[in-house]
């Protein structure tokens, strides 16, 4: 199994070192990426991070599905879900 996942805390350390500039500058960055990249996304519009991979939106449409516990088919209303796709530079470096 692989590590934990890393922190917010500790991203930001490292994104302070990759950029040679301190946790402060680093920590606004990250926020304010992750700022654009919601805005963008929850109107309807995708974000492409290079090298990683495309978020985007999208729509799922009515349907029915069952209830664990009682079996019960219920009827679930369309709804929005959020979506990932990975870049196949980051799949090729990690399997590769």
């Amino acid at each position: 199994m692989a590590n934990k996942p890393m922190t917010k805390t500790q991203l930001v350390a490292a994104l302070a070192d990759e950029m040679g500039s301190d946790k402060k500058t680093a920590g606004a960055a990250l926020d304010a990426v992750t700022t654009v990249i919601t805005k963008e996304v929850s109107s309807g519009g995708a974000v492409t991070l290079p090298g990683v991979g495309k978020i985007y939106c999208r729509e799922r449409p009515e349907r029915m599905v069952r209830n664990p516990a009682t079996g019960e088919q219920i009827k679930k209303d369309a709804d929005k879900v959020v979506k990932m796709t990975i870049a196949k530079a980051l799949k090729d470096s990690v399997n590769g």
